[in-house]
């Protein structure tokens, strides 16, 4: 991934347009109606997430003599987002943080809910069996996303960020 692709997550709309995208295809206008954007300002941000190889093109349909595209996000693409150069991963570590701040305010009170933050000491092993249940839990968790109201459903927020800490820094 690129440096340029990364910037494609630094704006906090295009966060919320991949969570949007995960659970159903979407056009600009269909997009801009549930995220009370313009029609024209999402649509130039599917641009750069379809340049990104974040969305792709699930169908064409017609719609008033017209054609229109619907997007959708697929959530493997985001490998992609993994990176060794420390300002690339930052730069998205930002805009993860960013996103959970924004959500945070429409956080439902008295319903059931996990946080948990914590900078701790595991064993090799016991590190890469949780993040694998981790990247697992992410995955069953997007393959389970329905379309926004969708009848029986919660809206709910999701933010992982597990990480290995550079050895000899202390807290």
């Amino acid at each position: 991934m690129s440096l340029d692709d990364l910037r494609v997550l630094a704006h906090p709309l295009r966060m919320r347009i991949l969570s949007l995208l995960t659970g159903t295809a979407m056009s600009a206008a269909e997009a801009a109606r549930e995220l009370g954007e313009t029609q024209a300002n999402i649509s130039y941000h599917f641009r750069r997430l379809h340049d990104a190889g974040l969305l792709d093109v699930a169908e064409e349909v017609r719609i008033r003599g017209g054609r229109a595209k619907r997007y959708r996000h697929d959530p493997d693409s985001g490998r992609r987002l993994t990176s060794r150069d420390p300002v690339e991963e930052q730069m998205l570590t930002r805009a993860i943080a960013s996103e959970l701040l924004r959500r945070a305010e429409s956080r439902a009170t008295g319903r059931p809910a996990s946080l948990s933050d914590a900078e701790l000491w595991v064993t090799p092993e016991v590190w890469s069996d949780l993040l694998a249940r981790a990247k697992e839990l992410s995955h069953e968790l997007h393959t389970a996303a329905q379309p926004p109201r969708t009848p029986g459903t919660v809206r709910v927020s999701v933010s992982m960020a597990l990480f290995e800490l550079k050895p000899g820094e202390t807290p």
